[in-house]
């Protein structure tokens, strides 16, 4: 398992507004560049192929979103209903000209809550279902079928698919930014039926560690096939597995 990124969506019982208070200040500059490259090789020849709209649910600070806006000249809806990573999502498209702008909508809550009906024909799960709940995840699956049209492709990044044996220790990347250098790692160990992701940072100056902080996520594995039953409950079909394994894509069957 590589570096998995904060995850997009919060455990049940805690608020969205709060699920990135720590984490929404150094996910860009220690894991952005990296995962900017990524999505665009996981998900860009499908988005260049668009032809009614991309649907990135959840959007975090906007990689998939911004790549979709750049790659495709259709419309993007990007779901974030964290407001701590929807802050930057909606710097990063501010500074976008009118061109972009006039074809993205950020809509600030659960895919469910958003009443998007047909709105695409290509939907991306990107680092966002292994953080949902088993109950919340299969919740999600009938509101994609929704919002995509007929034969719509979604896209969905896997989750774990087995807790962990060990605990596992991943350094995240380090990078200087003027007179401070940012990093951090990731912790990863199971706690009864999930697993447990805790993120510490640091930033470091004049040869001290200026400040600590650290922020726990909650991530629930599941196999390929478990995710393949789950969506063809709701009319999707499997389609061949994708070059990176890591990536599980379907086609919305039903009309």
């Amino acid at each position: 398992m590589t570096v998995v990124n904060a995850p997009s969506v919060d455990p049940p019982g805690r608020q969205h507004q709060d699920a990135y208070a720590i984490s929404a200040e150094f996910y860009d500059v220690l894991q952005g560049e990296r995962d900017e490259v990524r999505v665009r090789t996981l998900y860009g020849d499908d988005v260049r192929r668009a032809l009614v709209g991309v649907l990135d649910v959840g959007a975090g600070t906007g990689r998939v979103t911004l790549m979709s806006l750049l790659e495709s000249r259709v419309p993007v809806h990007a779901v974030e209903p964290a407001r701590s990573m929807r802050t930057p999502l909606m710097t990063r498209l501010t500074s976008l000209g009118a061109e972009f702008t006039a074809r993205v909508t950020v809509h600030p809550q659960g895919l469910d809550e958003t009443g998007l009906r047909r709105v695409a024909d290509v939907a991306v799960c990107h680092n966002t279902v292994a953080c949902l709940h088993p109950t919340s995840r299969r919740a999600l699956w009938p509101a994609v079928a929704e919002a995509l049209v007929p034969t719509g492709v979604l896209l969905v990044q896997l989750p774990p698919a087995r807790l962990p044996r060990h605990r596992t220790t991943h350094a995240l990347p380090t990078r200087t930014v003027g007179r401070h250098e940012y990093g951090g790692r990731m912790v990863t160990s199971a706690d009864e039926d999930r697993i447990r992701a805790r993120f510490d940072y640091w930033v470091r100056g004049d040869g001290r560690v200026l400040r600590r902080h650290a922020e726990t996520f909650w991530m629930w594995p599941a196999s390929r096939a478990e995710l393949i039953a789950e969506l063809e409950e709701e009319g999707f079909l499997a389609l061949p597995e994708r070059p990176d394994a890591s990536v599980l894509a379907v086609r919305l069957a039903r009309p």
